[in-house]
C-alpha cells in the first residue's frame, strides 16, 4: 500500500491495461495513469495488429484509444488518466481543441495532453475555461513551465499537469531532473495551481531522486515501478540545468516556448500514431 509519509502520486505510464493491473497487484494503488501515441502504438493488440500487416483508419484508431482508455479508468476510476491529443507541426488550436473536448468525454477522470506549443497553450486556455483538465506535456525549459502557469491561472490545483521530459534532456547530456528542481523553485513563488509531473523516467535513480525533489507527480513505466523499492538514493551526474529568475506574472504569450525537443516530440508522436493509420 501506499506509504504514508510519501508527498509525491505515483503514475503508471503505459498504454496496456493489463500493465494497469499489474502495477496495482505490486504496489497496491495507482494515483494515475499517462498515456501518449507511442505508448498506444506499443499495446499488444495494436502491434498483434500491426504484425499482421493490418493498419488503422483514422476512425479505427481514435476506437481503439478510447477503448483502451476505458479500461484504464475502469482499473483506476479515483486516479487521473492523461489522454494526448494527435498534435504534429501543422495542427491548429482549433483541432487540438475540438479532439481534447471529445477525448475528455470518455471518461470522468480525464488529464488531456497538449503539448507546450502556442496551438497547444491556446487549445488548453479554451478547455479549462469551460471545466475540463489539461496535462501539457513535451516540457524541456522553465520557460515553457511558466508559460502554462500563465495559461492556466483560472484552474485549481489537481486541474492542470506540466510534465518536464527529464530522459530527453539527460539525452542531451543535461540533468533532466534540474529542470524538476528548477520548476519546483519558480512555482514556489504562485499559488500551487499546477502540479509538476516529472515524466521520460528513464530509471530507478530518477525515480528515486524525483521523489527526494518531492516532485507532485511521477509518472515511470512497469519496469521501474518493479524496481521501486526503499534503496538509497543515487544521484546522476550531469550537467546543470542552470536557474532562470522568471516572473509567472506575464500573459503566456510573452514566454519564449519554443524548443527543440518540444517539436521533435510532436513529430515522434505524430509519426507514431500515422504509423497506425492505412
Amino acid at each position: 500500500m501506499k506509504p504514508g509519509n510519501l508527498k509525491t502520486k505515483i503514475f503508471l505510464d503505459s498504454g496496456d491495461p493489463k500493465e494497469t493491473q499489474e502495477a496495482l497487484n505490486i504496489l497496491g494503488y495507482l494515483d494515475g495513469q499517462t498515456t501518449n501515441p507511442t505508448l498506444i502504438s506499443k499495446n499488444p493488440e495494436a502491434k498483434k495488429r500491426l504484425e499482421a500487416g493490418v493498419k488503422f483508419t483514422k476512425e479505427e484508431i481514435f476506437t481503439f484509444y478510447k477503448k483502451v482508455i476505458k479500461e484504464i479508468s475502469a482499473l483506476i476510476p479515483e486516479g487521473s488518466v492523461s489522454i494526448e491529443v494527435y498534435a504534429d507541426a501543422k495542427t491548429s488550436a482549433d483541432d487540438m481543441y475540438t479532439q481534447g473536448k471529445e477525448m475528455f468525454s470518455w471518461i470522468p477522470n480525464a488529464h488531456i495532453k497538449y503539448p507546450i506549443t502556442s496551438p497547444g497553450l491556446s487549445a488548453a486556455e479554451r478547455l479549462i475555461r469551460e471545466g475540463m483538465r489539461v496535462n501539457m506535456t513535451l516540457c524541456f525549459s522553465q520557460e515553457q513551465a511558466a508559460a502554462v502557469y500563465a495559461a492556466t491561472k483560472s484552474t485549481k490545483k489537481g486541474d492542470v499537469f506540466v510534465s518536464p521530459f527529464v530522459g530527453r534532456l539527460d539525452d542531451k547530456g543535461e540533468d533532466g531532473l534540474d529542470l524538476i528542481k528548477n520548476i519546483l523553485r519558480m512555482y514556489g513563488h504562485g499559488d500551487g495551481h499546477v502540479e509538476v509531473l516529472t515524466a521520460s523516467v528513464r530509471s530507478l535513480e530518477h525515480f528515486l531522486y524525483a521523489l527526494n525533489l518531492e516532485s507532485d507527480i511521477i509518472t515511470a513505466p512497469l519496469s521501474i515501478l518493479k524496481e521501486w523499492a526503499g534503496t538509497g538514493m543515487i544521484i546522476p551526474r550531469l550537467k546543470a540545468i542552470k536557474y532562470s529568475e522568471i516572473a509567472i506574472s506575464k500573459p503566456w504569450t510573452g514566454y519564449n516556448i519554443a524548443h527543440e525537443l518540444t517539436e521533435k516530440g510532436m513529430q515522434k508522436f505524430s509519426n507514431d500514431w500515422n504509423e497506425l493509420i492505412k
